[in-house]
């Protein structure tokens, strides 16, 4: 078998580039993007096209969906869905299968890293309940994240990446549910052998340290709603239904009158102020039990009603001022336009705030800011938000527009710790985010447009309807897998206009699958498994799915079911942390090692071998 030039040069540059994937010396992206270099300045790829890759349907799709799951995940839409799902007082094989059911259903139809990122500090919290150490839920939901992300078109990048070569190859795209045949049944028996059998051989490590910081409890005031769910209740019960949060009530103000530590059997009414304490993470769990809101914005909202009362901008000011100068909410107020950050800042020995209090500061009127807790070692204060003398070694917890932000550090000398999510779940801007996404995944499944065209459709409807703020529409673009998928595709084309593609095909069929149709399905799957592994997910679809046409071409069968194979098995990587980046986000978090994961993961590729073979078989037909 003889090889010309070209195909010495694409082998030659394939075989560097899955050693530099290997190495892990070097980024995804910065491998992807040197090998595309490497084929334009050998040849191999036309520099006109060569960054063709960039408007391709399945990148611009990826980029679309992961906008899309940011506005789901903005509104605290999935964190409602997760906490009405979970059982509270379930056995732990329950809790399991509902919370691993429940990020494999999400992968399907949002960015799996994206669930997983999202159901991971519910995840902890459910491992503290169930007497397990954070890993021995972290790994079966990742696992369970990945195996989800197989069932639908826009689950995974591979998937995407699959049918865009189906496309070129003149058979058209998948439609939005082909994969989940297959996916479903792989993903369901995945699910119940994790949640049931699986996490038991997850070994029992203590959490490495957390990436994010800890910065202790804050002190924050909540005001009570008209018709809310809290009135009437006792305090001793309301904190009883926020109890998993770990938040706890120390304060009642009713007719700006405080009562520190208020009797457990007092009812709450309407229009009372419940001084909270709780960390960052618990206190957006404590207020959407109950649908309720930080004193600082429902203030800001009632100041705001009765400020557009008056006709000019002066009016409104002093109408703000005489309002306890209670701290407006920047998405309420002048800046509703602006995008709104959460910030935590530290107090320093020594700046000028020390000494004075949010109204003294005039935060709402000069910055547009609110001030929504403060943090104090020591003790608890026993002042009103708002008349709090603020001292050295304060954490505030501040909300409005990052330019005002900026002024204000500049201003005082307060120091950033970093900028934080408090995902409150607002039941309006939920349901938004959620008829944007399944508008968009219908106008794709009825084919009323292509995939890249409707889901573009839904970012535009997220950038007009604010689920996603538009300071964050391109930071929440996961960049490096889109410049991986664009680099790496034209590099695939290189493999087919080469004829390396075709070589590879025929080597593959006449000496491992012996011409075996069957026989050479399961190399496709087995192999797409195995790279998966060891190198990234997409750029495994990218590579394997000109072989699997090569190979269905010169079998003379049915070509979707190898893309189908290389699909299932480019969704699979489960042996080690960095074959999916759901894998890599539990490494730190669950204590893990590096050979910690082959154990569950080898089990649950055989599985998917076992499983997906034979239905391949019976779905795609040879």
């Amino acid at each position: 078998m003889s090889l010309t030039p070209p195909q010495i040069l694409i082998f030659a540059i394939l075989i560097a580039m899955m050693g530099l994937f290997l190495w892990g010396r070097f980024r995804h992206d910065v491998v992807a993007l040197a090998a595309l270099l490497a084929c334009v300045i050998s040849g191999l790829v036309r520099s006109e096209v060569a960054f063709a890759g960039f408007g391709h349907p399945a990148v611009i799709t990826v980029a679309c969906v992961l906008v899309l799951s940011q506005g789901l995940r903005n509104t605290g839409a999935v964190d409602w869905l997760a906490r009405s799902l979970l059982p509270s007082n379930a056995g732990r094989i329950t809790t399991l299968l509902t919370l691993i059911g429940l990020g494999a259903a999400l992968s399907g139809f949002m960015n799996n890293v994206g669930a997983m990122a999202l159901l991971m500090p519910i995840a902890v919290q459910v491992s503290d309940r169930l007497d397990l150490t954070p890993g021995q839920v972290l790994m079966p939901l990742a696992f369970g994240t990945i195996l989800g992300g197989m069932t639908t078109l826009v689950g995974t990048p591979p998937n995407l990446i699959v049918s865009g070569f189906r496309e070129e190859s003149g058979l058209g795209q998948f439609a939005m549910f082909d994969f989940a045949p297959v996916g479903i049944a792989v993903a369901t028996l995945g699910v119940l052998f994790v949640a049931i059998i699986g996490w038991r051989l997850v070994p029992a490590r203590k959490s490495a340290a957390g990436a994010d910081f800890d910065t202790g409890t804050y002190l924050t005031e909540v005001r009570v709603p008209e018709k809310g769910k809290a009135v009437g209740l006792t305090l001793r019960g309301f904190e009883a239904d926020i109890e998993d949060s770990g938040a706890q009530i120390v304060g009642l103000v009713r007719n700006e009158v405080r009562m520190t530590a208020p009797h457990g059997a007092r009812k709450i009414h309407a229009g009372d102020v419940l001084v909270i304490q709780a960390d960052v993470d618990a206190l957006a769990e404590a207020l959407s039990v109950f649908d309720i809101k930080l004193e600082a914005q429902k203030s800001a909202a009632d100041s705001k009603d009765k400020a557009s009362e008056k006709t000019t901008q002066a009016a409104k000011a002093e109408t703000a001022v005489t309002k306890d100068d209670t701290i407006e909410n920047a998405d309420e107020g002048d800046h509703r336009d602006e995008d709104i950050i959460l910030q935590e800042l530290a107090i320093l020995p020594g700046v000028t705030i020390v000494g004075r209090s949010a109204s003294d500061l005039r935060l709402r009127t000069r910055y547009g800011l609110n001030l929504l807790a403060v943090s104090r070692e020591g003790h608890q204060p026993q002042a009103r938000l708002r008349k709090l003398k603020l001292k050295s070694g304060d954490l505030l917890m501040m909300q409005g527009p990052a330019e005002m932000m900026a002024e204000f550090i500049n201003d005082t000398g307060c120091v950033p710790l970093g900028e934080r999510e408090l995902r409150i779940p607002d039941k309006r801007m939920a349901i938004i985010a959620g008829a944007i996404m399944l508008g968009a995944i219908g106008i794709v499944t009825l084919g009323l447009l292509p995939a890249p065209v409707g889901f573009a459709l839904g970012v535009l409807a997220s950038m007009l309807l604010r689920t996603v703020p538009l300071r964050k529409i391109y930071t929440t673009i996961d960049w490096p897998i889109i410049v991986l998928l664009a680099a790496l595709i034209p590099v695939a084309g290189a493999m087919q206009t080469t004829g390396a593609a075709d070589l590879l095909a025929r080597f593959l069929v006449d000496t491992i699958a012996q011409g075996s149709p069957i026989a050479a399905l399961a190399v496709v799957l087995i192999t797409t498994m195995f790279l998966s592994d060891v190198m990234n997910n997409a750029a495994t679809a990218a590579i394997l799915c000109p072989i699997a046409l090569g190979i269905a071409a010169t079998l003379g069968v049915n070509p979707d079911s190898f893309l189908m194979a290389v699909a299932i098995g480019a969704s699979c990587a489960f042996l080690t942390p960095i074959g999916h980046q759901n894998n890599t986000l539990i490494l730190g978090p669950g204590g893990f090692r590096f050979g910690d994961y082959w154990r569950l993961g080898l089990l649950v590729e055989v599985i998917v071998v076992v499983v997906s073979l034979p239905l391949l078989l019976i779905v795609w037909p040879l």
